[in-house]
């Protein structure tokens, strides 16, 4: 099925720093960047016929201009919005391989049926076009304009944000987050994880810990310092990190949703981007945590960098090391909503440890990454380089954090 549609705009622009910072992940990450591809399938309320949904699909990508927006080219890349276009749709799951940027629209789109009715929308997003939060607005856009109800304030675009940050008042934003990368280069190890060796095949591998009683422990210590249960989880993985590495300062990379300002609050794009986080390794972990409150919020501050700035800050701090510094350590809490504080009893924290369970789900050759910490709700997940972190030692790693937190709760 083919879905026309003609925008009320065009235009191209630079791209945003989100979109560059993803567009350097996936240049690094190919021939496997259909890791960073992801999607959502949104239920159809009542009774939708095939023409219906598509029209609900055509008014979504009319109104937000990332869904029709490719990269103009790849060695100087910049954004291309496009007025009118042709969009397949087909039946059954959209394919999950990876997006051709400069030829292909970032929006893949399946439907379900029973019988003449349409059950379910799979929207595939490429990761230049939206993250996840950006992805949450297209859905809730979608769901109105099934409901014959749709958004009446335009939409706000990705080419008016990448203008904005170039100006004078983006570059303010920028500089005060570069003297954040650049004081704290100057501090931490030239990595987190300097030792190769030989690795499995494939080298990345991804281990997810399903884990109730960490649930539990995470949200009992939050009530206990008056923290968020994803600071708790940040410290912690800091914090085992720099033990497991021999590191007197832990330097990791959160993944900030950068949906602070209310220009950015509601724009169907790639914000999301990495802080730099850091904190002392080997202090009591209450002490540690006290002091990772702050941290954090220097860490979601610089977190909405220009990349340009960053680079010139690592390859400044690499020359003068003569070698290259990047912690290649990330922690990217996915959650749309933190549980928030509660607290638990020791004994019901222990015996929720008898639920606990290990899986492999993927396994790939290239990431560009050492060590990913991933928090969903279905557990906490360590992706990482084998040549770095071996599978023994990423299994390691996650039942360590869990036996962490559980001691923290039950002390």
């Amino acid at each position: 099925m083919i879905v026309e549609f003609a925008g009320p705009d065009e235009g191209t622009a630079p791209l945003t720093w989100g979109q560059r910072a993803i567009w350097e992940a996936i240049l690094h990450t190919e021939p496997d960047d259909h890791y960073f591809n992801f999607d959502r399938v949104v239920k159809v309320p009542g009774d939708r016929s095939v023409p219906e949904v598509l029209a609900a699909v055509r008014a979504l990508v009319e109104r937000h201009g990332s869904l029709r927006t490719r990269l103009g080219a790849r060695r100087e890349p910049y954004q291309r919005l496009e007025r009118t276009g042709r969009l397949l749709v087909t039946f059954g799951a959209p394919a999950a391989t990876r997006f051709d940027y400069e030829r292909e629209w970032p929006l893949r789109v399946g439907l379900t049926t029973d019988g003449d009715r349409v059950t379910h929308v799979t929207l595939l997003f490429c990761h230049l076009a939206a993250d996840g939060a950006g992805a949450e607005v297209a859905v809730r856009d979608l769901r109105m304009l099934l409901l014959g109800r749709p958004p009446s304030a335009p939409a706000p675009r990705a080419l008016d944000l990448a203008l904005w940050q170039q100006g004078e008042q983006g570059r303010r934003v920028a500089t005060a987050a570069a003297a954040h990368w650049e004081r704290e280069h100057r501090r931490i190890a030239a990595t987190m994880f300097p030792t190769p060796a030989k690795g499995s095949d494939p080298p990345i591998w991804r281990a997810l810990l399903h884990s109730p009683a960490l649930d539990l422990a995470v949200r009992s210590i939050a009530a206990a310092h008056g923290a968020s249960t994803s600071t708790v989880l940040l410290a912690a993985v800091a914090d085992l990190a720099g033990r497991h590495t021999g590191q007197e300062i832990s330097a990791v990379l959160p993944i900030v949703s950068n949906r602070f300002r209310r220009d950015t609050m509601a724009v169907v794009s790639t914000l999301a981007m990495e802080g730099l986080f850091t904190l002392e390794v080997g202090l009591p972990f209450a002490e540690a945590l006290r002091a990772a409150g702050p941290a954090a919020l220097r860490a979601y501050r610089s977190a909405y960098h220009d990349p340009a700035d960053r680079a010139m800050i690592v390859r400044a701090e690499s020359a003068r090391r003569g070698e290259r510094v990047h912690p290649h350590c990330c922690f990217n809490d996915l959650r749309f909503a933190d549980p928030g504080p509660a607290a638990c009893e020791p004994d019901e924290i222990e015996k929720a440890r008898a639920q606990t369970t290990l899986t492999w789900p993927l396994s790939q050759d290239h990431l560009d990454c050492r060590f990913c910490v991933h928090v969903t709700t279905e557990g906490v997940s360590l992706t990482a380089d084998t040549r770095y972190l071996s599978r023994p030692e990423i299994e390691r790693y996650l039942l360590d954090l869990e036996s962490l937190l559980v001691e923290t709760a039950t002390a």
